[in-house]
C-alpha cells in the first residue's frame, strides 16, 4: 500500500508521527492545527480493533437517538492516573519536537477535552511555548451527564459528570524573533488572520459536527468539520504563507481544508486503514462547499 502521496498543496505520510518529526528540519513550518489522541488508549491497535467490531471497549457504543445513529466516543472518565501520567509523558515528548520544526511566531492550535486538557498545557508550556487562550467550540453531544451507573434508577436526580456542550482547543505560539510587526515581515507568523479587517478573531465558535456527506466520504471517529477547519487553517496562517502541519490527520479534514483554502499542508497518520481513507476523502473534503451554516464561499466566517 502506498505510504506517502504528495502533490503541489500537500504531502500526507504514513508513519508515527513522532519518529518522523525526529527527521524533519528544524523550522520548517509555520503552524499546528491538530486533533491528537489525547486518551492514547483509544487509537491503541487494541481498542480499534473493538471498536471496529462493534465490541466496544473504551469506545462508548452510544443507542440510536431519534433515528439517528450516534458515533461512539472514547471514555475517558475510565482513565487510570498511570493513563493520565501516559498522556503526559506523550504531550511532554511531541511539544518539544513541534518547538524545533515551527518558525519562530508559529502557533500551535490544538484540539483537547476537559479531563486532560490540563496535561496537554502543562507540556506545552514546559517546552517554552506560550500560552495564547483557548478556543471554545460549542457543540452539543451525548457524552456526559449520566446517572450513576446501574444507579440510573435509585439516583434519578443526579449526574455523574457534566453533560459537554463545548471542546476546547488550546492556542500556544512560539515566542516571536523580536516584536510582532518584525516576525510578520520575517516569518509571515506571530499573529491570527482575523475572519475580516472589522471582525477580530474569536475564542467562541458554534460550528455542528460533521454529518452526511462529510461522514459519508471520510467516516473517522474523530472527524471535524470542514467549517471548522477551514476556519482554524485560514486564521493560523495569518498573511496567507507558509505550511501547515497536522501530525495526526485522521482521514485528512486538516489537510483538506488547507487545499480548499489554497494553502500549503503536510500530514502525518499513523493508522494505515485510515491513511488510505485520507487518500480519497481529502479532494472530496476540499470540494465541499459549506455555505449556510458554517463558513461563507470565501472561508472566512463560521457562526460566531
Amino acid at each position: 500500500m502506498r505510504k506517502n502521496y504528495r502533490n503541489s498543496f500537500y504531502a500526507v505520510h504514513n508513519a508515527e508521527s513522532l519518529n518522523w518529526l525526529s527527521g524533519q528540519r528544524a523550522q520548517s513550518f509555520h503552524a499546528v492545527v491538530t486533533d491528537p489522541p489525547f486518551g492514547l488508549l483509544e487509537y491503541s491497535a487494541n481498542e480499534l480493533k473493538k471498536r471496529r467490531s462493534g465490541n466496544g471497549g473504551i469506545w462508548r457504543l452510544p443507542q440510536s437517538f431519534d433515528g439517528f445513529a450516534r458515533q461512539p466516543m472514547p471514555r475517558f472518565t475510565v482513565l487510570t492516573n498511570h493513563d493520565r501520567m501516559a498522556v503526559l509523558a506523550f504531550h511532554l515528548r511531541l511539544a518539544p519536537e513541534l518547538y524545533r520544526v515551527l518558525v519562530p511566531g508559529a502557533h500551535v492550535i490544538i484540539a483537547t477535552q476537559c479531563l486532560v486538557s490540563h496535561l496537554v498545557a502543562q507540556a506545552f508550556c514546559a517546552a517554552g511555548f506560550e500560552v495564547r487562550g483557548q478556543i471554545v467550540r460549542i457543540v452539543k453531544t451525548f457524552r456526559g451527564g449520566d446517572r450513576p451507573k446501574f444507579g440510573d434508577k435509585i439516583f434519578r436526580e443526579v449526574s455523574v459528570i457534566p453533560r459537554s456542550c463545548f471542546e476546547p482547543w488550546l492556542v500556544f505560539r512560539k515566542p516571536c524573533d523580536g516584536r510582532v510587526i518584525e516576525n510578520l515581515k520575517r516569518f509571515g507568523t506571530g499573529a491570527l488572520r482575523r475572519p475580516s479587517e472589522d471582525c477580530p478573531f474569536p475564542d467562541l465558535l458554534e460550528v455542528p459536527p460533521a454529518r452526511g456527506t462529510e461522514r459519508e466520504i471520510a467516516n473517522h471517529p474523530s472527524l471535524k468539520p470542514q467549517a471548522l477547519m477551514r476556519f482554524l487553517v485560514r486564521a493560523c496562517l495569518p498573511l496567507g504563507k507558509g505550511v501547515v502541519l497536522d501530525p495526526f490527520m485522521g482521514s485528512g479534514a486538516t489537510i483538506a481544508a488547507a487545499k480548499h483554502l489554497g494553502l500549503r499542508s503536510v500530514g502525518v497518520e499513523l493508522d494505515s486503514r485510515y491513511f488510505q481513507l485520507s487518500l480519497s476523502a481529502i479532494p472530496k473534503l476540499a470540494r465541499l462547499q459549506t455555505n449556510g451554516n458554517g463558513l461563507h464561499r470565501n472561508g472566512a466566517r463560521p457562526s460566531v
